[in-house]
Formats: C-alpha cells, sequence, structure tokens
C-alpha cells in the first residue's frame, strides 16, 4: 500500500495553529487533519515545542528582544512587567522588584532605513557582548529588550551600557547609547 505524500505546507500548519485560518480554509484544514496523521503528528510537535518555549520563557532564565506589543500581551496576561523607556543617551536607576516577573527597555532610536541591528552591551559584572542582527521593526522608534530576570535578580549594585549599531556591510554607526544603573530591591 503506498501512503499519499501530504500537501498541506508548514506555514498552513502553523497558521491554523496560532487561529489566523478563517472560514472555509480552517474547515478544510480541520477536516484534513484529522484524516492525516503525518499533520497531526507534526502539529502535536508544534503544540509540544510551544509549550516548552513558553515554560522557558515565563522562568525568566534567559533574555530576548521582543516587540513593544509583546510587553503590552505579557502585562495583558497578568504578568508583572517593570518598564523603562530611554532616548539615545538617556540612562536611569532600575531595579526588578520581588513582585516584578519581567523587566523590559525600551530603547527608543529612529530605525528607519537600517537594515541589520546589532545590540552591543557593556556590563559592570559580565563583561562585554554583542547580539548580532537582533530582530526588529524598522517602522518602530526603538527596540525592547527584555533581560533575564533570574540574572536581574542575582545582581547587586551594577552598571550596564548598550548601544545600538546599525551595521550597513562593513560600516557601522552607533544610534543611541543607553545607560542602565541597577540597584538591587
Amino acid at each position: 500500500m503506498t501512503r499519499m505524500a501530504c500537501t498541506v505546507s508548514g506555514e498552513e500548519r502553523l497558521a491554523w495553529w496560532l487561529g489566523e485560518l478563517e472560514g472555509a480554509a480552517e474547515q478544510r484544514f480541520d477536516e484534513h487533519l484529522f484524516s492525516c496523521s503525518a499533520c497531526a503528528a507534526r502539529l502535536e510537535t508544534l503544540v509540544a515545542l510551544g509549550a516548552a518555549i513558553r515554560g522557558k520563557l515565563l522562568s525568566g532564565d534567559f533574555g530576548f528582544v521582543a516587540p513593544a506589543s509583546f510587553v503590552g500581551k505579557m502585562k495583558d496576561s497578568g504578568l508583572v512587567v517593570r518598564e523603562y523607556t530611554l532616548e539615545p543617551g538617556g540612562s536611569v536607576n532600575c531595579t526588578i522588584a520581588p513582585e516584578d516577573d519581567f523587566v523590559a527597555a525600551h530603547l527608543l532610536a529612529p530605525l528607519a532605513g537600517v537594515q541589520q541591528l546589532d545590540v552591543l552591551i557593556d556590563n559592570s559584572t559580565t563583561g562585554k557582548q554583542r547580539l548580532r542582527d537582533v530582530a526588529f521593526d524598522p517602522a518602530n522608534a526603538g527596540l525592547t529588550v527584555i533581560p533575564s530576570a533570574t540574572f536581574l535578580r542575582s545582581l547587586q549594585r551594577a552598571q550596564q551600557r548598550m548601544q545600538l549599531v546599525a551595521v550597513e556591510g562593513a560600516q557601522e554607526r552607533v544610534i543611541g547609547h543607553y545607560l542602565f544603573d541597577h540597584y538591587p530591591s
């Protein structure tokens, strides 16, 4: 017996899982899903992966860059997010309180026309690092960085400098400098 190959694309499976299919397209996929063991297995894997990512994200063990709108979704879901907004050249005294789930730093900067964006971090306790080619929307007026809550809770007094750098081939252009003076709660 020969099994026919599934013709559903990964994009369509993902759209269904994210609830982006509507009407007849959603109904067709629902019907397909009940008859295609390959799609059912792939979706099961996708759901398990999503749950694992969500669990790691909510643990606060790692930092990430996200759209500012994501912070709103975090807050809408009941998470407590302490937010700081800095203009280029700005500085802020900052902390993470026991009731905070996350801290979000909104780094305002003109990103229109930027092709690649790197973030340079110089931390008084951990040294220097460079985040290369971070995801960003050039239509937005900045970047939102959500550092590891676990790391922030471990800090005593510390200072962190961040730079947003536009990378254009071999050339680099600093878009903004930001200074965070962290103190424990």
